[in-house]
């Protein structure tokens, strides 16, 4: 019942969920895992250069013959190569986030590649609509990592009622009554990250997956709104020291420099207080760590027993 959606069709999937493109994180092993399962694995490309992403691509294919995509990351100095990796090695699904990629769609689109867009406003999904993209993630402040200001229950169905697209949900979502929600405000489907980190087969370090697991609804904070790019993490020393920064008035350079280097040391090396943990506010809610299987299993099949009460409900009415 939930797979008859023009989203699954448009990307080959079985399941309407898609794993966010999650830099460090968003290797071969959680990316196949997740395809394999059903939904749609996305390679994190972050500020890769190309022959990392080449390497990742071609592992991929060895570990699954389903669908699977590329992130790109707008920010990266290697957007060009990258993209021109993806065009070489016959990818045919890409999504973009921290910024407009505009200028790359129509030469997506002569290669028949499927480009999908993380969008923060009705603006942004309008303007890539008329270039010829294929669907968008309307993604609330809610999600870890770049972050716009309008939330997930104000910003998908307005996205839906300004666009023909499949428009899938992002920010705040990691179960089966996050999906089921995310289809009642009109979204074809959901991208996930914080919840896919507390899988077996993401290579996150322990230590992280298990400050995720401890969180509670209040534990993530926003920085970096003075620069531009603001970045949802959970909150440690490492948050506090750069909100300070930010309120003392430091420049945008001083606040890069001093942020480099901090998401890998923090999600991959495990230093839990100078390290970026980039999550979402739901991390309050993901209470174990399962196989990539048995979450999506799982999430279809709460997402059914939700539509069949909700069912009940309206039988009485």
């Amino acid at each position: 019942m939930l797979s008859n959606f023009d989203l699954c069709n448009l990307l080959n999937i079985k399941y309407p969920i898609i794993q966010g493109g999650m830099a460090w994180l968003g290797t071969t092993e959680l990316v196949s895992a997740v395809s394999n399962a059903g939904g749609l694995g996305v390679i994190g490309s972050g500020d890769a250069p190309p022959d990392w992403l080449r390497d990742q691509i071609r592992a991929t294919r060895e570990r699954t013959d389903k669908p699977f995509g590329v992130n790109i990351l707008m920010t990266s100095p290697f957007v060009k190569d990258n993209l021109q990796m993806i065009v070489d090695e016959g990818v045919k699904i890409v999504t973009f986030g921290g910024g407009n990629p505009g200028t790359y769609i129509p030469a997506l689109k002569e290669a028949g590649i499927k480009a999908i867009p993380v969008v923060s406003s009705v603006a942004l999904a309008r303007r890539l609509e008329r270039l010829g993209i294929d669907a968008v993630i309307a993604e609330g402040m809610e999600s870890g990592g770049h972050v716009g200001d309008t939330a997930t229950m104000a910003l998908v169905p307005q996205v839906v009622q300004n666009i023909k697209l499949p428009v899938i949900a992002a920010g705040g979502i990691a179960d089966g009554h996050g999906l089921v929600a995310a289809l009642a405000l009109g979204a074809q489907g959901v991208q996930m990250g914080t919840r896919f980190v507390c899988s077996e087969e993401c290579i996150a370090h322990p230590s992280f997956k298990e400050r995720i697991l401890q969180a509670q609804d209040r534990a993530t904070m926003v920085t970096g709104e003075t620069t531009g790019h603001p970045v949802r993490c959970l909150e440690n020393r490492l948050t506090r020291e750069f909100k300070a920064m930010e309120k003392a008035g430091a420049s945008t350079e001083e606040l890069e420099a001093f942020g480099r280097g901090r998401l890998s040391s923090g999600i991959i090396q495990g230093n839990l207080e100078e390290g970026s943990l980039m999550a979402g506010q739901i991390a309050g809610l993901i209470k174990d760590i399962k196989p990539v299987k048995a979450i999506i299993e799982d999430i279809m099949a709460e997402a059914e027993k939700v539509i069949e009460t909700l069912g009940k409900f309206e039988s009485k009415g």
